[in-house]
């Protein structure tokens, strides 16, 4: 990987995964990441408004969205599946319903070009048990997974999208779970395509069965990808890779990711520029559930002195 001397621009904003079901007013959401957290960036999952309602009631939504972010000076800047929508999608086995899946990423389009968005992302698609493991029938479905996101690319395009951003997981079935595989498919999908698909890269993913000890260091994954990763998630991981922890305290001290490595990392390989987002959810127990604010007032302030506005 080459190396850079330069500086790159870096931003730090917030994925709404803290905001589903807990802040569903796109007035407060929106008044949380301005005035509480001081933060100018979001990335609007797909669980905060679901594209499959009426027209009529997504157009009355999108304009409170809209109005809320011009209030609390917030720009929403990129969309994301969320935990609702992580299923098979465009590998799913049935053609009827990837053809629904894309229509759906259609509507998911209009949603994200109209709170101002510059990209859409997702996981790539999520095969089943059966069809992970007959190695003639996975690559038929990665194959069709592959067409499905360059059919949506094409309206993205035409919509005035600048790219798709796609996730690495941690499992076969997801893809992108190792170094390897995360190289390969990002190739093929860019083989042909529209538009350009780039890496929302999380620092917590990857495949904890694999023999190639990069594969679940964040630091590894930085380095690799760090021209084609625009868009960064950010959770603190523990050595188990066991869950969407915050940056508090307790959770510091044992974790990996320490902001300034993240950021030198980054810079190191050649990344000019790229969002950082807090990606960070909460079951709903007390005492978690009616201490969310604080904890992300904490998570934001752990990395607000090496990532500026």
């Amino acid at each position: 990987m080459k190396k850079s001397s330069k500086s790159g621009q870096f931003s730090l904003g917030i994925n709404t995964g803290f905001a589903v079901n807990r802040f569903s007013e796109h007035d407060e959401w929106i008044r949380i990441v301005g005035q509480d957290l001081g933060l100018r960036r979001a990335q609007i999952t797909a669980d905060m408004l679901n594209v499959d309602l009426p027209g009529k009631v997504l157009v009355k939504q999108i304009q409170v969205i809209n109005q809320a972010c011009e209030d609390h000076d917030v720009v929403i800047t990129s969309s994301f599946t969320g935990a609702f929508t992580r299923v098979n999608h465009l590998a799913h086995p049935d053609p009827d319903i990837r053809q629904h899946w894309i229509s759906w990423f259609k509507k998911f389009v209009d949603l994200s070009v109209d709170v101002g968005c510059t990209s859409m992302g997702s996981h790539f698609g999520i095969f089943t048990q059966r069809d992970n493991n007959d190695p003639i029938i996975r690559q038929q479905r990665r194959q069709q997974n592959i067409d499905g996101w360059h059919e949506i690319a094409h309206y993205a395009k035409e919509r005035g999208l600048k790219f798709l951003t796609w996730e690495p997981m941690s499992i076969s079935r997801e893809q992108g779970e190792t170094l390897i595989e995360t190289h390969s498919l990002h190739t093929d999908v860019n083989n042909g395509a529209p538009l350009p698909f780039k890496l929302c890269l999380d620092v917590d993913h990857g495949d904890v069965s694999s023999t190639n000890p990069d594969d679940t260091d964040p630091y590894a994954w930085l380095s690799e990808f760090a021209t084609v990763s625009p868009l960064i998630h950010l959770k603190q991981s523990h050595k188990n890779k066991s869950g969407h922890w915050p940056f508090t305290r307790e959770h510091n001290d044992v974790g990996k990711i320490i902001p300034e490595r993240v950021v030198q990392t980054l810079t190191d390989n050649g990344c000019e520029e790229a969002e950082f987002l807090l990606e960070l959810s909460f079951r709903e127990r007390e005492p978690m559930d009616s201490t969310v604010i604080d904890v992300l007032k904490e998570s934001v302030g752990f990395w607000r002195n090496t990532i500026t506005q």
